[in-house]
């Protein structure tokens, strides 16, 4: 990725136009260039200022540079009105921009804004000292020095996308479409295709004895040139079977000769019993979908002389599309030396699917009955639930009896239930099991039927009690619940803003899907050493892709810094606001230590709705990861991502439809239980990927579903407020356009304004018409600078460009807290004091609401009969009157001219603000 920048240095001006009515101006120049903007200092009272600033533009896309125009404005500020008159300006070109080495200053002259600007431009001598970087100027502008420059450490990185037009399997990507060579089409299409010489060993017959005791401890080694794998070895066998695959890349073959070779596994040294050669011209290519390759018996070698005993191979050349490719050892893999098989099988690439989680419902109604010892009372009693790890409990209740009853429901997944009241010792009053295949499944509101249960005096017989026969004549105290299997929500397993799926839990109201999406993970650039080995930086990177139920992982490539995957996978789609994420980690389960986790380099998020049907999008993503040091780049991802949509119309159908399924909205959870129920979830998802083979660790799970996006960060409340003024701005700006033709600021603009608004106060029926037609006119001006890609992890935005070390590093605190008490009180206090500043916002925000209760409350009894008579006189007038009347005579009123207008506050505004609000009756 380019970190390409523009700098531009701002030297000087010469005889500028007097504006400030003295002989004089106080100037300042504005840069603007690809929608971002600068300003120097402003030099007060100086015809001839002298600035010397230097300014570093983002060049997001080097390929647009010379399209692209740079903007120097010049403004004198008037310091009475807070307001800037336009001075003269200079506009430059992309030919204008030099490497840094090629930069001088050029003295520009200045142009005018439009034919009835007064600029003053003429020729002139002007002598500065060339120590301060003035240079001799002839004529009234400013003087720009502008080059490209590649910053340093001092300059934040570009963490902008990259557009790409890789060589894939269908063809070239130019423009989000594939332009198809000669060859045939390939289901792979999304990658770029990749040679692999394959050799699958079978099995072995009819091998050699060894000696009195007979048997070997065979295995096979697969060299070709450096390379080299090895199958696992079987003990005091003559016929063993393997069924292994290996992988070669063709690109890094040093040799023509494959060599299979069968050995006995020694206490010393092994021994060769028999090889099979293979010469690699004369093996044959398979394309699929042609039928596999049938494995052939090969008699062994040994020198010159065919020994005892056959062996079952079968080699060939393919690609990564080969069913055979995903369990095979691959070369690539295999760089790093001798690896065990226990640790290969943590490399192999893999698709997973989540389990489908159903929210368990349960109603504990009552208990009775109840069994207690002599010395104890039943106070305080509870009725504990458990689900493996999950353990929830009822509100405590009190009773003289010895019925008990809560009538309190509970959610959670559960594999069995344990039901344990006690008061604060845990003393078991009575358990019972109940299995969830015999518990009722539902996907909608209809009414459970309750039941009664028996509780055994313990757990072991709880579930002896469910296994084996009940005793008919034994007394039991019972338990009144009501359980369910909930199938008609979306249990969330991740964020609900990142969600890769959104269907409820019962197959019965899925829909069909609306198309499919298409991921080609190839490659990652750039990445940092994660780890040492053999005293230098190394990396063994892994991607996995989560959408839906489905999760994917690619085969670790060990040992490389710029490792490529070629890999491609496919999901279904269901809704298009939806979320893929992919992230890259580094493998940490490659030795024999149990302590290590997978590290995490980066990820990206890419929702479906934002891409175009049918096109191809190649990009290099940025993985951008945040540190106690700050935002650092790991590397870049290269994706190709196509979103293929089966019917238009079904798709635009789906957006009118419910977000999420009906149960949703029937029975809504409140925020707190589906937080508490998502961590939940993930418990349960990260419990059965890690029981797979190979696992997905905790570890990763969890930073795929953002499992800590809940907890509190100063910088992530700064963003999301910045973002809230953002959502904001839009009305901000109309209010100041507002404010400054209200105050006549421009009497042109003010004047149309006026016309405008006598035209639709006497015509009402065009003012619907006219704000639809704005804001088709607004976004179809908007397309034309609508986004080519994706959108991607902004810097920005999440306001990491910006984080002071001390917020970062109570970001990476852990919860409970580790630091120290002094570290600890001195943040608390920090989030006192803007705590204080939001509760004087809410605060005042609520007075003026208190106010306008008070108009019609008679808190302030003067103040009420005036409104009063004011509403009663009002409802008489404007009955009498057109409607339009009043409502030109207001508008014409608040746009009044300023000669017009006094400094004080208008009389309305005093009145509501003398008015009472519940602040008095605060503590």
């Amino acid at each position: 990725m380019s970190n390409l920048k523009l700098g531009v240095e701002v030297v000087g001006a010469h005889d500028l136009i007097p504006k400030d009515g003295q002989g004089s101006s106080s100037a300042y120049v504005e840069l603007h260039f690809d929608g971002q903007k600068f300003r120097t200092t402003t030099k007060e009272k100086d015809l001839n200022p002298v600035w010397n600033e230097k300014f570093y533009f983002n060049v997001t896309d080097p390929s647009r540079l010379p399209n692209l125009t740079l903007d120097a404005c010049i403004y004198h500020f008037n310091k009475s009105n807070n307001s800037k008159i336009f001075l003269g300006k200079v506009h430059l070109t992309g030919p204008s921009f030099v490497p840094d080495s090629d930069a001088v200053v050029l003295h520009y002259p200045l142009e005018k804004k439009n034919v009835f600007s007064r600029i003053k431009g003429e020729l002139a001598a002007a002598k500065t000292t060339k120590d301060h970087g003035t240079h001799e100027n002839k004529s009234g502008l400013p003087s720009p020095k502008v080059f490209h420059a590649y910053p340093g450490s001092s300059y934040p990185m570009d963490y902008a996308l990259k557009e790409t037009s890789p060589f894939l399997g269908g063809g070239q990507v130019v423009g989000g479409r594939v332009k198809r060579g000669y060859g045939p089409a390939s289901s792979y299409d999304l990658v770029e295709p990749m040679q692999y010489l394959f050799v699958r060993v079978v099995r072995a017959r009819d091998l050699p004895s060894k000696g009195a005791t007979g048997g070997l401890d065979p295995y096979v080694e697969v060299k070709v040139g450096n390379f080299k794998g090895i199958t696992k070895h079987y003990e005091k066998t003559q016929d063993p079977e393997w069924n292994q695959v290996f992988a070669f890349a063709r690109d890094n073959q040093q040799s023509t000769l494959l060599e299979v070779v069968v050995k006995d596994k020694n206490m010393l040294v092994d021994e060769v019993i028999g090889t099979v050669k293979f010469d690699l011209h004369d093996v044959p290519t398979r394309v699929p979908p042609n039928s596999p390759l049938a494995p052939e018996w090969y008699r062994i070698e040994k020198g010159k002389d065919k020994k005892k005993g056959e062996l079952m191979l079968a080699v060939w050349f393919g690609t990564q599309a080969d069913e055979a490719f995903p369990d095979a050892w691959h070369s690539d893999a295999l760089s790093a030396g001798e690896i065990s098989s226990s640790a290969y099988s943590q490399m192999r690439s893999k698709v997973y699917h989540s389990p489908r989680l159903w929210y368990v419902r349960v109603k504990v109604i009552e208990a009775q009955d109840l069994l207690v010892s002599e010395n104890s009372r039943v106070h305080d009693a509870y009725v504990k639930l458990q689900i493996g790890n999950q353990i929830l409990k009822t509100k405590p209740v009190q009773s003289r009896t010895l019925v008990l009853r809560w009538d309190q429901e509970l959610m959670f997944v559960a594999a069995e239930i344990e039901n344990r009241v006690g008061p604060n010792k845990d003393e078991t009053i009575g358990a019972v099991v109940i299995p969830l295949n015999q518990v009722d499944k539902r996907a909608d509101d209809r009414p459970i039927h309750t039941r009664w249960y028996h509780l055994e005096e313990s757990m072991s017989s709880a579930m002896d009690g469910e296994h084996g026969k009940k005793e008919k004549d034994k007394f039991f105290s019972r338990i009144h619940l009501s359980v369910c299997l909930d199938g008609g929500y979306h249990v969330f397993d991740g964020s609900t803003y990142y969600s890769g799926d959104l269907r409820a839990t019962s197959k019965q109201l899925w829909k069909k899907s609306i198309g499919i999406l298409e991921l080609g993970i190839l490659s990652v650039d750039g990445l940092h050493p994660m780890k040492t080995r053999d005293g230098r930086g190394s990396t063994d990177t892994f991607c996995v892709a989560k959408y839906g139920h489905k999760w994917v992982r690619t085969r670790t490539i060990t040992d490389s810094l710029s490792p490529k995957y070629n890999e491609q996978y496919t999901w279904e789609v269901y809704d298009p606001a939806t979320v893929l994420t992919v992230g890259v980690f580094d493998n940490g389960h490659l030795t024999n230590s149990d302590g290590n986790k997978d590290l995490k380099i980066g990820k990206v998020r890419i929702r479906i709705s934002t891409l175009e049907s049918g096109r191809v999008y190649t990009n290099r993503y940025p993985l951008l990861m945040l540190h106690p040091s700050g935002v650092k780049k790991m590397g870049d991802l290269h994706l190709a991502i196509r979103f293929s949509c089966f019917s238009t119309v079904d798709l635009m159908q789906l957006y009118f439809k419910p977000h999420l399924p009906k149960m949703h909205y029937k029975r809504p959870l409140n925020l707190m239980e589906q937080e508490k129920l998502r961590h939940q979830a993930v418990s349960v998802v990260a419990a059965r990927l890690s029981r797979a083979e190979p696992p997905l660790r905790k570890e990763v799970v969890e930073y795929m579903c953002d499992t800590d996006s809940h907890l509190w960060s100063m910088r992530r409340s700064k963003a999301n407020f910045y973002r809230l003024m953002t959502v904001f701005s839009g009305i901000l700006r109309v209010v100041r356009w507002l404010g400054e033709v209200s105050t006549w600021k421009n009497p042109i603009t003010t004047v149309l304004v006026h016309i405008l608004f006598l035209m639709l106060v006497c015509f009402p029926e065009l003012i619907l018409p006219t704000v639809f037609l704005y804001l088709f006119v607004i976004g179809m001006w908007n397309w034309r600078f609508r986004p080519r890609c994706p959108p991607h992890m902004n810097t920005r935005l999440s306001y990491a460009d910006g984080v002071s070390p001390d917020e970062l590093d109570e970001e990476f605190d852990t919860f409970p807290t580790s630091k120290s008490p002094d570290i600890v009180r001195w943040r608390y206090d920090r989030l006192r004091s803007v705590a204080g500043r939001i509760q004087s916002v809410v605060g005042d925000l609520a007075t003026q609401g208190e106010r306008v209760q008070a108009l019609v409350s008679w808190r302030d009894p003067r103040a009420t009969t005036m409104f009063m008579v004011f509403c009663f006189v009002a409802a008489i007038v404007l009955y009498v009157t057109p409607f339009q009347l009043p409502i030109l005579l207001t508008g014409f009123y608040l746009m009044r001219h300023p000669m017009l207008r006094s400094k004080v506050p208008p009389a309305p505004v005093n009145f509501f603000r003398r008015l009472p609000a519940l602040t008095d009756s605060m503590l």
